[in-house]
């Protein structure tokens, strides 16, 4: 048995390169030059090739470890080849690089998914392969493998952190951390995440010792009534406070504090977490953000979210607690009303998906953004109803990094969303294999539409002889 599943691994991560490689080839004849973001990242990595390492793009606000990692691969392969002129750090060379970050993200999510569901015998390796197939194809971020952008090197070093730290890897997890950090400045949440699993697990042990000595078998850590969440915020702030839990999470967690504090000396120095154009990243408390995660999470994930069964248990749900209900809708409204900005990139490039949605829907009516507020219950209560399995102290800590990670940025780009997705997904129960056909399908559909507008509804601009094309 075993041996099939190493083969059905194996067949299923050679067969998704392969068909990569095809599609690699399509998109390079069809795009030759650098495109968006390219026009930025292409010519400061080809500098970085040519050892003028001191120059820099005031336009790029990112740090520059996917052109360190660039140079760092393809200088070893141009000299063991002998490849030399225009093919060195070409574009197609430079993209090639996010090709084979695809094939480890492959990887690693098999990992991660094998680590995180280990003590469910139940799911069978078929199964975790189907689903590593599916997250590997997840098509916002399998869209950018064929691009020369930082996300697939971005999402390979965080999920490495993450395994690493599953092991108790902990300074090889800070290590990943930081090429991670060097990707995307943002990826410091996820090392503050990895740092949270450790202090999660104790904080679960703890809980679970508090319990047995109360005998108290009607508080659980995982879920109970608004009394109970008292009872284990009490327990919180009583273990939080204690100098010899501080000493024990601080022993075991040392490695991430280091880079955290590394991280504020980069902010402190470099007057804020961009570099390059502030202008148009500045941060600010844009809290309906975290209403399109949710949505996006519902849309990519319906299968496992959009079910009768959930719709009738949250129906039900609405019933049993108005009151609380009533609160959060009115709490959302007000988020919605005070804190929605709209930034002038989405408003004007009309070649990413993102602006035609805000402008067929957010755009019809000046009240559709409160219209949609039971949508967003639905979904955060859909959304947190599959994470019932994770402790509280696990799901308190990823909410924490979520908000860090999505509520600061003005701008609504669903690539800001692919590592908080990937990271529930993995975290969420096996489902049936029938849902997982049907996500594997819907994504290959996706993909192909994607694609196929990238490559053949090409359009022009007014003012501009330059092709331009649709995309994430």
């Amino acid at each position: 048995m075993e041996r099939a599943v190493a083969y059905g691994f194996t067949a299923a991560m050679s067969g998704t390169f392969l068909l990569s490689c095809l599609l690699f080839a399509a998109v390079n004849r069809g795009q030759r030059g650098p495109y968006m973001d390219e026009a930025f990242h292409v010519p400061q990595a080809q500098a970085y090739c040519h050892g003028r390492f001191l120059q820099w793009d005031p336009m790029i606000t990112t740090l520059p470890g996917l052109y360190l990692v660039s140079v760092g691969a393809v200088k070893p392969a141009a000299w063991l080849f002998g490849w030399t002129g225009s093919v060195v750090c070409s574009v197609a060379m430079l993209r090639f690089i996010n090709l084979l970050f695809s094939a480890g993200n492959f990887y690693l999510l098999y990992l991660l998914l094998f680590k995180i569901h280990q003590k469910n015998k139940a799911v069978s390796g078929f199964q975790k392969i189907l689903s590593t197939l599916s997250l590997a194809m997840f098509p916002t971020l399998y869209f950018f493998t064929f691009l020369y952008y930082t996300d697939p090197g971005s999402v390979f070093f965080t999920l490495f952190a993450y395994l690493m730290c599953l092991y108790g890897n902990h300074k090889t997890s800070a290590l990943l951390g930081f090429c991670g950090f060097m990707f995307r400045q943002t990826n410091i949440v996820w090392t503050i995440f990895c740092a949270g699993n450790v202090v999660a697990e104790k904080l679960n042990e703890a809980w679970k010792t508090e319990l047995q000595k109360k005998k108290d078998e009607k508080i659980s850590s995982k879920k109970g009534s608004f009394s109970d969440f008292i009872r284990i915020l009490q327990f919180l702030i009583e273990y939080l406070i204690s100098p010899k839990n501080l000493v024990t999470l601080t022993a075991l967690t040392w490695p991430y504090i280091v880079l955290v504090t590394m991280f504020f000396v980069f902010v402190f120095i470099n007057g804020g977490i961009v570099v390059g154009d502030r202008s148009s990243h500045e941060a600010c408390l844009h809290f309906p953000q975290l209403f399109y995660f949710l949505s996006f999470t519902v849309f990519f994930s319906f299968p496992h979210l959009l079910t009768p069964t959930k719709i009738r248990k949250f129906l039900l749900s609405l019933r049993k607690h108005p009151v609380q209900y009533s609160l959060i809708a009115l709490i959302s409204l007000f988020l919605i009303w005070k804190f929605t900005y709209v930034h002038k990139y989405l408003l004007a490039d009309n070649r990413h998906y993102t602006f035609y949605v805000w402008r067929k829907i957010f755009q019809r009516h000046e009240l559709v953004k409160y219209v949609l507020v039971p949508v967003y219950m639905f979904a955060g209560w859909s959304f947190a109803d599959t994470l019932r399995s994770k402790s509280i102290f696990w799901s308190l800590m990823y909410f924490v990094c979520l908000l860090a990670v999505t509520v600061p940025q003005k701008l609504l780009e669903f690539r800001y969303f692919i590592l908080p997705f990937l990271i529930y997904r993995l975290n969420i129960p096996f489902p049936s294999l029938y849902r997982q056909l049907l996500e594997l399908a819907f994504y290959i559909v996706v993909n192909a539409v994607t694609f196929h507008l990238f490559l053949n509804r090409t359009f022009q601009w007014p003012n501009s002889d330059e092709i331009q094309r649709f995309m994430w």
